[in-house]
């Protein structure tokens, strides 16, 4: 997690080291349209699907199929952000709003597990 003021940015490195499976796209914004980024996704197996710039020197090709699936991502975000406490940030501590962020998901995620069970 990152403070409220800092670029989501930073944490790539930290994102790429999380032990889970490995995925097969990255699906990102132009914020994450580095040289760097791209080669790191690629020295990881991951293909990066992250539309360019519009100042990049050299273009690069974008799967915009694939990229249309990351608007799913962004309304997850927009239902978490629906809940208070956590669009504010009003947590003075890290462990308190992941704690409050599991929360929000789980009252997210739960009607839809309790009607297909």
């Amino acid at each position: 997690m990152t403070g409220g003021q800092v670029s989501d940015y930073t944490a790539f490195d930290l994102l790429l080291n999380v032990p889970v499976s490995r995925p097969r796209l990255m699906r990102a914004d132009k914020g994450y349209d580095s040289d760097a980024v791209r080669e790191a996704l690629l020295a990881q197996g991951i293909v990066p699907v992250v539309p360019p710039k519009s100042n990049r020197r050299v273009a690069v090709g974008c799967d915009y199929r694939a990229y249309r699936d990351r608007n799913r991502i962004e309304r997850m975000f927009n239902r978490l952000k629906q809940f208070r406490r956590i669009a504010s940030r009003y947590d003075k501590t890290a462990k308190s709003f992941l704690g409050f962020l599991c929360l929000a998901a789980a009252r997210l995620w739960l009607p839809s597990f309790v009607n297909t069970a």
